[in-house]
């Protein structure tokens, strides 16, 4: 009896060694550069926001988050790289509205709802529907007028087919019953940059990164999209309010890792990425670039992801959108 109890003392510091050593082994993360993939070209609203959190993370996690930008595909390229990348918390995705449009008509190389790991919600803004200098109109009507008597003939950029900007400016030409044609870019920055100069006559953007141009008085905005006006541009009303009643979208921003990252690293992430949200700086920063930030769990942001994919595939059926 005696050496039975012996025997399974002796195992059981064996095993609380063991453990001891691994965990003193084990890297504690992050313990190396941490890549944060932007599938988008430097300019747009994911560049903005996504360099904003990589500065704030990197003196926070103590580590350096370098901004990757990975354009192509309407967000596919980079998301793709992400997908494949090892489940280690070394690579991060900043995902938006394309991220949930793209499924509704593209056949992806991935699974959207399985071969990611949601992280934290970043925040929310308005999209601004701006027109370039040259175009004879000053409010939505006036737009909704002119489309109306040359149908097909006005120019509408987007960053990319299955964007939020292609989605909803066909839900605006699917409400105001007229027709315009579509031109995808491969992000904001190219569709805004051809607007201006007028290759394209329209832009549905994220007021994010439209400001620097109507700042700049290179295009003007005619109506933002979001239930209420901002406070950025408070003369500016909203689309609805301009002359398309019921008419709605937002943008959106969160973060998103490989499917498979240590629960604990996505917890650390997570609580880094909330607290930056709350810091007056940041929430300054951000609210200057016409965007609110959203706290949200890993969950919730899983279940508003599903919850906007099953809202595009509505309106995609609805609105006879489809992919090029």
């Amino acid at each position: 009896m005696l050496k039975t109890k012996y025997l399974y003392f002796f195992a059981a510091t064996l095993t609380v060694c063991a453990t001891s050593h691994a965990q003193a082994q084990a890297p504690q993360w992050p313990a190396k550069t941490i890549r944060f993939v932007i599938p988008f070209p430097p300019g747009g609203s994911n560049d903005i926001v996504g360099r904003m959190l990589a500065a704030s993370l990197t003196e926070r996690l103590g580590r350096q988050v370098i901004a990757d930008n990975r354009a192509g595909g309407n967000s596919i390229i980079g998301t793709e790289l992400v997908a494949n990348s090892p489940p280690d918390g070394y690579t991060m995705l900043i995902i938006s509205t394309s991220f949930t449009t793209n499924p509704v008509i593209h056949k992806l190389p991935f699974d959207p709802l399985k071969s990611f790991d949601w992280v934290s919600m970043l925040g929310v803004g308005p999209n601004a529907l701006v027109v370039t200098q040259s175009l004879p109109v000053k409010n939505i009507r006036e737009l909704i007028a002119l489309a109306k008597s040359k149908p097909g003939q006005i120019v509408y950029a987007s960053t990319g087919v299955g964007s939020n900007a292609h989605f909803g400016t066909e839900l605006f030409k699917h409400m105001a019953g007229i027709n315009m044609l579509h031109v995808p870019y491969k992000g904001g920055g190219p569709a805004l940059i051809d607007t201006v100069s007028g290759e394209a006559q329209m832009c549905l953007s994220s007021l994010i990164q439209a400001l620097v141009h109507v700042r700049a008085n290179k295009l003007r905005v005619l109506g933002t999209s979001g239930a209420k006006r901002t406070p950025i541009l408070p003369d500016v009303p909203t689309i609805m309010e301009a002359g398309l009643p019921g008419y709605e979208t937002q943008n959106w921003w969160g973060i998103a890792v490989t499917r498979g990252t240590p629960p604990a690293i996505i917890q650390r992430l997570n609580s880094e990425i909330n607290a930056t949200l709350k810091t007056p700086e940041f929430e300054k920063r951000l609210r200057n670039e016409a965007a609110e930030p959203v706290v949200k769990s890993p969950d919730e942001l899983g279940k508003h992801v599903a919850g906007e994919m099953d809202k595009w595939r509505k309106l995609a059926k609805i609105a006879g959108i489809k992919g090029e």
